[in-house]
C-alpha cells in the first residue's frame, strides 16, 4: 500500500499549498476571437443570430458568469455586428460589474415579457421577423417556448452546431487552465489516499477532499465520489456511506474548478492486500485505458477510441459491448467549462479527432456485487497524437508511482 494510509489529516493538509497563483483567466481578446469564430460559422450556415442563455455558453463567448434561473439573462450574438445582452432591469448594476465584453443591455421590468424584448432586440439588430435564431442547447424549454410564442415567425434551431463547433477545440490558454486544475486534483487524490485508515467513513474522506481542494487554491470540490468495497461496483455511488475495512477496493472520483475550467480524476486501489482477481481486473482496466489512448490520433474518430478499449476488454472475456462484468458506459467525455461536454468517446460516434479536443479516458470495469475499477485520466489531441494531462495510475500497489 505505497502512498496509502501513512499520515494524519493535519499532516496531509500541511503538505498542500496554493497552486493557483500564476494561473491566469481567459482575457477579453480571446472572448472576442471566440465570437468572431462563431459569427463566421453562422454566416456560412445561414444562421442570423445565436441566443446564449445564462450558463457556460454565455461565459464561453462573452466572459459573463451568470447562473440560469426563471428570469431571462442572456446574450444575442448576431452573425454580423456586436453582441448585446438581455437582463432584468434590477440586475443592471450587477450585470455591468460582471461583464468582460461590454455591449448594449436590453433591460426588462418584472411585469414585462423578456421574450418580446428579445424580438425587439433582433429587430434593432436589423434582422427580419423570419430570421433564423439558433438557441443555446442548454436553454430551458420554457424559455425556448416563450421565445417562439412571442416571435412566431422566427425560425428556431438548436444552437449546439455553433457552440460545439467552437467549444470542442481548446486554445492553449484553456489547456493551461485545465492542466493546472488537473494538477491540483491529483495532489488532492494523493493526499486523500494518505489519510485512509480502517474505520474511516466515505463521508469523512469527502470532507477532507473538500478541505484539500481549498488548500490547493480552489473554492472546494466541484464534485466528489468516495466509495468503498461493493459500493465501487456502482459507477456513481450508493445512497449510504461506507466504513473502510481491510481488503476493500477504494474508488475516489473528484475534481475542482479553476477560472471556470474543470478537473476530473479517478483513482482506484485496494486498502490492504489485493486479491489475485482484483489485481487482474485492475490490470485489464489499465490496459483498456492505454488501448483507448493509443487509438486517439488524427485520422481516427471518437467511436474508434471507444472501440479500441472495448475490443481489448472483449478479448479478456469482459463484456462484450456494455455487458457485465465489463465496461457499462462510454470510454470518455469532453471536458472544459462543463464536466461533461462535446465530444464523447462512445460507440459509433463519427466525430473526427482534431487538435485541442480534450477527453476523459475511463473505460470503467464493473464486477456486479463485488467491486468496480475506474482509472480516469484526461488527454488532449495534438497534431502528433494524444497527450496526457495526468499520467495514468502506476500500479495497484503504488497507484501514484511514488516508488516507480
Amino acid at each position: 500500500m505505497i502512498g496509502i494510509g501513512f499520515q494524519t489529516k493535519q499532516a496531509a493538509l500541511a503538505n498542500l499549498k496554493d497552486m493557483t497563483q500564476d494561473a491566469h483567466p481567459i482575457a477579453a481578446d480571446e472572448y472576442r476571437g471566440r465570437m468572431q469564430k462563431a459569427q463566421a460559422y453562422m454566416r456560412a450556415q445561414n444562421i442570423d443570430a445565436l441566443y446564449l442563455n445564462a450558463g457556460t455558453n454565455l461565459k464561453y463567448f462573452t466572459g459573463l458568469s451568470w447562473s440560469a434561473s426563471e428570469r431571462l439573462v442572456g446574450a444575442i450574438l448576431p452573425a454580423q455586428g456586436d453582441v448585446c445582452f438581455i437582463a432584468p432591469f434590477f440586475e443592471l448594476g450587477t450585470i455591468s460589474d460582471y461583464q468582460i465584453i461590454k455591449g448594449k443591455v436590453y433591460a426588462w421590468q418584472e411585469e414585462q415579457s423578456p421574450y418580446q424584448l428579445l424580438g425587439h432586440a433582433l429587430t434593432e439588430l436589423g434582422l427580419p421577423d423570419s430570421a433564423t435564431l439558433a438557441i443555446d442547447e442548454s436553454t430551458a424549454f420554457f424559455t425556448v417556448d416563450g421565445i417562439q410564442k412571442e416571435n412566431s415567425a422566427l425560425k428556431i434551431m438548436n444552437g449546439q452546431c455553433v457552440t460545439g463547433h467552437c467549444r470542442m477545440h481548446k486554445s492553449d490558454n484553456e489547456l493551461a487552465l485545465i492542466q493546472r486544475a488537473m494538477d491540483m486534483t491529483l495532489a488532492v487524490q494523493k493526499a486523500a489516499a494518505s489519510i485512509l485508515h480502517e474505520g474511516i467513513t466515505t463521508t469523512e474522506v469527502e470532507a477532507f477532499i473538500e478541505q484539500a481542494h481549498k488548500k490547493v487554491g480552489a473554492t472546494g470540490s466541484y464534485f466528489c465520489i468516495v466509495l468503498f468495497g461493493k459500493a465501487t461496483s456502482f459507477p456513481h455511488g450508493v445512497k449510504e456511506p461506507q466504513t473502510l475495512k481491510k481488503g476493500d477496493v477504494v474508488l475516489i472520483d473528484t475534481g475542482c474548478k479553476l477560472h471556470g475550467y474543470l478537473s476530473d480524476i479517478t483513482r482506484t486501489y485496494v486498502f490492504g492486500e489485493a486479491t489475485d482477481y482484483q489485481r487482474a481486473i485492475w490490470a485489464h482496466e489499465k490496459q483498456a485505458q492505454l488501448h483507448a489512448f493509443n487509438a486517439a490520433h488524427i485520422g481516427a474518430n471518437c467511436g474508434d477510441v471507444d472501440y479500441a478499449a472495448r475490443t481489448y476488454l472483449a478479448e479478456q472475456n469482459l463484456g462484450p459491448d456494455y455487458q457485465l462484468p465489463g465496461c457499462p458506459h462510454r470510454t470518455g467525455h469532453g471536458i472544459g467549462l462543463d464536466i461533461h461536454e462535446l465530444p464523447y468517446l462512445v460507440k459509433d460516434n463519427p466525430q473526427p479527432l482534431a487538435p485541442g479536443m480534450c477527453f476523459s479516458n475511463e473505460p470503467m470495469l464493473v464486477v456486479p456485487d463485488q467491486f468496480g475499477i475506474r482509472l480516469e485520466d484526461h488527454f488532449y489531441i495534438t497534431e502528433s497524437g494524444p497527450k496526457w494531462f495526468t499520467e495514468p495510475s502506476h500500479s495497484i500497489d503504488d497507484p501514484f508511482g511514488l516508488e516507480k
